[in-house]
């Protein structure tokens, strides 16, 4: 759970100088000093570290066509950006909002806008919502998506937004013109990292600042943790970024021990994520078919349809599971999952045998609890593993 705390908390419970409205608008690595610069009144100074930790986070993708400077566009990173989408909402009282981009944002965006009572379109540049699924899973959350009335362009890559008065009116995609009285940026997001990299700081993956399982960059006496920063995926073996609020925290609770003089590592993600979208619970982790690929490594699929619960049982609903394997090891490479209630979280199943380097057939038999409320005598995440281990 994310938790709001005021600057007077952090100095009276932990003695931690806080320092809102203040910018670090530059880094002095040779001197160990930052500059600061307050938004009251563009005062600028120096402060000097011994430390230092860069936790910059990251921004909303907005990828630089004509009309991306139109009031009326938003980004989606943080609660004043919400609110004031809300603001929006309440004071202009727009009629047609368009999502660019089918990630975890503009989906969930999308559904929350259709309750708003907008008439929502989306367009995405794959045939399917969703990339971090494979087409045939994230093809469910897209038909999800249009039985709420979410219209769905896909194939269709953004060009350009048309202007009126400032305001956009319009989004231009390689196929048509879609008009909107409001647009919501849903493209993913891009590390804060032109600071460091301004600082001679190597980047890494993505453009995210270089660390080691120490959350220690490239640069002595200085560290950087959460979105700004690259990870390690421990299936591919190669470094990943992947900015979610599990992987940042995990990420600064190692740097603040390290830089508090002890000894922790963060390993590495093997890319676990979850999301409600509509009726539906959408989890993925691992690698897809599409990274499998791009390794060149031979695999084998199942995908399976069952039941959250037992049949009988009230509340029970459907659930679609996909799991991915080496072919010659039959190394658990990755799994999907979307149903109803109740599927979502199965995915720490897939999470936990990734991190085990577990096999598929391994999976056949985990000790995994039942009872009708929660799940059939053979889980469905097991169901997946047992017709895999048959391809195999």
């Amino acid at each position: 759970m994310l938790v709001e705390r005021a600057p007077e908390t952090f100095r009276q419970k932990q003695n931690i100088d806080v320092r809102i409205r203040h910018e670090v608008v530059g880094l002095d690595l040779s001197r160990q000093r930052v500059q600061v610069e307050q938004a009251e009144n563009g005062k600028s100074s120096w402060e000097s570290f011994d430390q230092l930790l860069i936790a910059t986070g990251a921004s909303p993708l907005c990828p630089d066509v004509p009309g991306s400077h139109a009031s009326g566009i938003h980004g989606v990173n943080t609660l004043d950006s919400g609110i004031r989408i809300r603001q929006v909402i309440e004071q202009k009282k727009p009629k047609r909002a368009l999502i660019v981009g089918g990630g975890y944002i503009g989906l969930e965006m999308a559904e929350a806008l259709v309750r708003q009572g907008l008439s929502v379109a989306l367009i995405e540049r794959s045939s399917e919502v969703m990339n971090t699924l494979d087409t045939d899973m994230g093809a469910l959350v897209s038909d999800a998506l249009r039985r709420i009335g979410v219209e769905l362009f896909v194939e269709q890559s953004l060009q350009a937004f048309e202007i009126s008065g400032g305001e956009v009116s319009a989004v231009v995609t390689d196929k048509q013109n879609i008009p909107a009285d409001m647009v919501i940026l849903g493209m993913g997001a891009r590390p804060n990292s032109d600071l460091a990299a301004k600082a001679g700081i190597p980047l890494g993956e993505k453009g995210s600042i270089r660390v080691n399982e120490k959350m220690q960059t490239d640069v002595e006496k200085i560290w950087a943790a959460g979105d700004c920063a690259q990870t390690f995926h421990l299936v591919s073996r190669r470094p990943f970024y992947m900015p979610l609020g599990t992987v940042a925290n995990k990420q600064g609770r190692v740097a603040g021990i390290n830089l508090g003089g002890g000894n922790a590592a963060f390993p590495g993600v093997v890319g676990t994520a979850a999301s409600r979208i509509c009726d539906l619970e959408v989890a993925r982790t691992g690698l897809m078919e599409k990274e499998i690929k791009q390794l060149g490594i031979e695999y084998a699929s199942a995908t399976i349809k069952s039941r959250t619960r037992a049949g009988y049982y009230p509340n029970s609903g459907g659930i679609t599971v996909k799991l991915l394997a080496e072919k010659a090891s039959g190394r658990l490479l990755g799994g999907q999952i979307v149903g109803a209630e109740g599927s979502a979280k199965r995915i720490d199943i897939i999470a936990i045998s990734l991190h085990a380097g577990f096999g598929v057939d391994q999976m056949i038999n985990l000790d995994l609890s039942y009872a009708p409320p929660f799940s059939i005598p053979w889980d469905p995440v097991v169901i997946a593993a047992r017709n895999l281990v048959k391809l195999l």
